[in-house]
């Protein structure tokens, strides 16, 4: 009979085993999550009515938060780009670091990356930004298209685990229930530092590889953008009123609903100070919730997608099977064996693959006493190798914006990144994995 039941629990993956191929195979998220709720309904035998039913409980989930978070952070971003305070902030710091060499403009577009994205939570999105003002820069220093493209994807992956309004930081804040304090200085930061400082080295050993093949054009002309005296008054407000506001919201470990009254409040007072009317303000908040919906739409499929392989015995038989190893090696072996997996076996949507894991190892995190800034590395370390090794959207999209062709160079830096996150997990698994 248990035998039976694992074999049982097993077609009772089916769904999830689906939901992996066609994201491998690059199926948009939203039909492909919803063709494989239907399969869990089938395996279930549940009908289209049982099917709706669940899809709209998936509203009263957590999920559904985090979907509607993502929605809010997408809002403030586009608040933030009409108003040209991006592009101001941008401004600022690359006049602040002063990029009249090579290294130095290097810097500066880790740093307008780093910022940009952790504050956009779009690393496409906060590249597009930066991409017109640096790459003229970059050209005039000689910097080659391929240093560029490496720099905008090795820093842009890493902002994603750190800012606080990102879709990244919220799922991980939401399945962990960690303080956005305790997360990222106990897992965010150090895959960050292990990646950036990889990531500069390697620029560094590839712009000396690439300096006289992939240059850029000489006439190219910089980015003719500077700001009035409006932007950047609305700038140093935004500026100042953020990092008040993120400092207050550390020190009273304040939770989701303060995320969402702070998005919508910056929203708000940045189109005060730029003279825009509160219409005009809220038209351009929902316009930037609207390109997120295909995200919260996703999310929002998985809950029942997920329910569907639990009520199967899926992640049980899983589970199940994996017990040997996972008894041998203890809660070192499980965080191991999740960060691989994720890694190496689930593709897809950043936060879909965090929940999918999360859902996956649940059971085992409480007996194995499995600490959540422990989890909460594995689940990091899991969705960023992935986008490191298989080329997908963020690789092609860094491309793009440097105007490179040849991948090659972006896979040399995401190899050797990925390497050097998976030693970083494995030395945390072994050290750290229950303090």
């Amino acid at each position: 009979m248990e035998d039976f039941n694992i074999w049982w629990g097993l077609l009772g993956l089916l769904p999830f085993v689906t939901y992996i191929v066609i994201m491998y195979r690059g199926m948009a998220m939203v039909p492909g999550t919803l063709l494989c709720v239907i399969l869990g309904g089938i395996i279930n035998h549940h009908g289209i009515l049982g099917i709706g039913t669940e899809i709209l409980n998936s509203l009263k989930t957590p999920l559904a938060v985090v979907g509607f978070i993502i929605m809010l952070g997408r809002g403030l971003g586009m608040v933030l780009l009409e108003t040209k305070v991006a592009h101001t902030l941008v401004y600022g710091i690359l006049h602040f670091v002063g990029i009249n060499t090579k290294k130095r403009a290097m810097f500066g577009i880790m740093i307008a990356t780093m910022f940009i994205t952790a504050l956009l939570g779009t690393m496409s999105g906060g590249v597009a930004i930066i991409s017109p003002i640096v790459v003229p820069i970059a050209a005039a220093v000689g910097l080659s298209r391929a240093t560029v493209g490496v720099l905008f994807q090795g820093v842009g992956e890493e902002a994603l685990t750190l800012g606080p309004f990102s879709p990244p930081v919220v799922t991980l804040l939401t399945i962990t229930g960690l303080s956005y304090s305790t997360m990222v200085l106990g897992a965010a930061i150090p895959v960050a530092v292990v990646t950036i400082m990889v990531t500069w080295f390697m620029a560094l050993r590839i712009q000396r590889q690439t300096e006289n093949s992939l240059t850029y054009s000489k006439d190219m002309q910089v980015e003719a953008f500077h700001p009035d005296k409006k932007q950047k008054f609305a700038a140093a407000v935004f500026l100042v009123t953020f990092i008040a506001l993120i400092v207050y919201g550390i020190s009273i470990k304040a939770g989701t609903g303060f995320i969402v009254a702070v998005m919508i409040g910056l929203a708000l007072l940045v189109g005060q100070i730029a003279r825009l009317s509160l219409d005009n303000t809220f038209e351009l908040f929902v316009k930037g919730m609207a390109g997120n919906l295909w995200l919260f739409l996703g999310i929002l499929l998985l809950g029942p997608l997920i329910k569907y392989v639990e009520m199967a015995g899926g992640f049980k038989a899983l589970t199940s099977l994996a017990e040997p190893l996972i008894n041998a090696g203890g809660a070192a072996a499980t965080v191991i064996v999740a960060g691989f997996f994720g890694a190496f076996g689930i593709s897809g949507n950043v936060e879909a693959e965090m929940i999918t894991l999360h859902n996956m190892f649940k059971d085992i995190l409480g007996t194995q006493e499995i600490s959540m800034v422990a989890w909460a590395i594995t689940l990091i370390v899991a969705t960023r190798v992935t986008n490191f090794i298989y080329p997908g959207g963020n690789m092609f999209a860094m491309m793009g914006f440097a105007e490179l062709k040849e991948i090659k160079w972006m896979l040399k830096n995401g190899y050797v990144v990925a390497l050097a996150q998976t030693i970083l997990l494995i030395v945390y698994a072994i050290l750290f994995v229950k303090i």
